[in-house]
């Protein structure tokens, strides 16, 4: 660790969800710094420590998110999809990956787009599959839409809560996209 890094508090919350347990981390000035759910909480702390690795150790103290984050968090899943847009949030990460997670909130919800479109929004047509790795490592999972890039095709493609859980997110904002082989309800999501 550089010797000017420090430690990083952040709060970790724990809001229910029609799809699970959602892990929300926000900093002191109660920004998101992540989201995730509950069964993927080891992969959302692989994920904090590796982005701001830079910048210090990051901690998880358990406490509540501010009213606002969690009060937007659940009128997006009572069906204000606009709420959440207006979450301010910070990552780590490289460069390139910031650029991709600012990309995946211009994408509105009802709406997809693919890897290679995002890819050339940003200016870089040909790194659709460096765009897909920088979707893969995004810490903020619905805020940060991830879930609304899909194939080519609009199939329904890797997604860090699930591909069940992708399908109900896009379900539940309206967007078109292609249902997997097996019908929802032979999907399971894990603890619910």
């Amino acid at each position: 660790m550089p010797a000017d890094a420090h430690v990083l508090n952040f709060i970790i919350d724990r809001l229910p969800t029609p799809i699970g347990d959602m892990l929300v981390v926000v900093d002191r000035d109660g920004i998101l710094r992540a989201a995730d759910f509950f069964d993927y909480e080891s992969r959302m702390r692989i994920l904090l420590r590796q982005q701001y690795a830079r910048e210090g150790t990051v901690t998880l103290t358990e406490g509540a998110a501010p009213k606002a984050v969690r009060g937007a968090i659940d009128a997006y899943f009572d069906g204000d999809l606009t709420a959440i847009d207006r979450l301010p949030v910070k990552t780590g990460g490289t460069a390139f990956q910031r650029e991709v997670w600012r990309a995946l909130r211009t994408i509105p919800a009802g709406r997809t787009t693919t890897y290679g479109k995002l890819a050339a929004r940003i200016g870089l047509p040909n790194a659709a599959r460096a765009v897909g790795m920088a979707n893969g490592a995004n810490p903020i999972g619905v805020v940060v839409p991830c879930h609304r890039v899909i194939g080519s095709d609009l199939s329904l493609t890797g997604y860090g809560g699930g591909l069940p859980r992708k399908q109900w997110l896009l379900t539940h904002e309206g967007a078109a996209f292609k249902p997997p082989v097996a019908p929802v309800e032979a999907m399971r999501l894990p603890g619910i």
